[in-house]
This record gives C-alpha cells, sequence and structure tokens, in this order.
C-alpha cells in the first residue's frame, strides 16, 4: 500500500483489514473447527477487477445472445 502512495498509517489499517478478512479474526481451536483460510485478497493485491471482457466484447454477445433467443422463441 505505501508503495501505491498511501501513508503508513493507513497502509498499516488496510493491511490489518485484508489480513482479517482472510482469517476472520482467526478459528477457535478444535480439529476441524472453522473455515480454511482464503488468500485471495492478498494475492489479488490492487490488480484490476472486473470483466476480462471490452465493453465492445460484452456488447456484442449481449446482441448475439438476444438474437438466438429471439429466434428459438424463448425471450
Amino acid at each position: 500500500y505505501e508503495d501505491r502512495g498511501v501513508s503508513h498509517k493507513e497502509a498499516e489499517r488496510r493491511a490489518w483489514a485484508t489480513v482479517n478478512k482472510e482469517s476472520g479474526g482467526g478459528n477457535k481451536s478444535g480439529s476441524g473447527r472453522g473455515k480454511p483460510e482464503n488468500h485471495d485478497s492478498s494475492r489479488k493485491g490492487g490488480r484490476k477487477g472486473g470483466s476480462s471482457q471490452s465493453a465492445s466484447d460484452r456488447s456484442a454477445a449481449a446482441k448475439k445472445g438476444w438474437e438466438t433467443r429471439r429466434r428459438k422463441g424463448n425471450a
């Protein structure tokens, strides 16, 4: 976060929030309790989200789907 120009204090706050998001603030002890930890939010690390399709590709796919439904009479 600091590399992206966020202040030290804010970067620390966000880092802890990310850790808590993954672990749920820790798990209670005992065999098989809790959910497995998922580290996707750390791995993503501020990369761009959203669809991999461009807006024009998405629009073309929607038009194609609409035409297919119209032809088959499922609309």
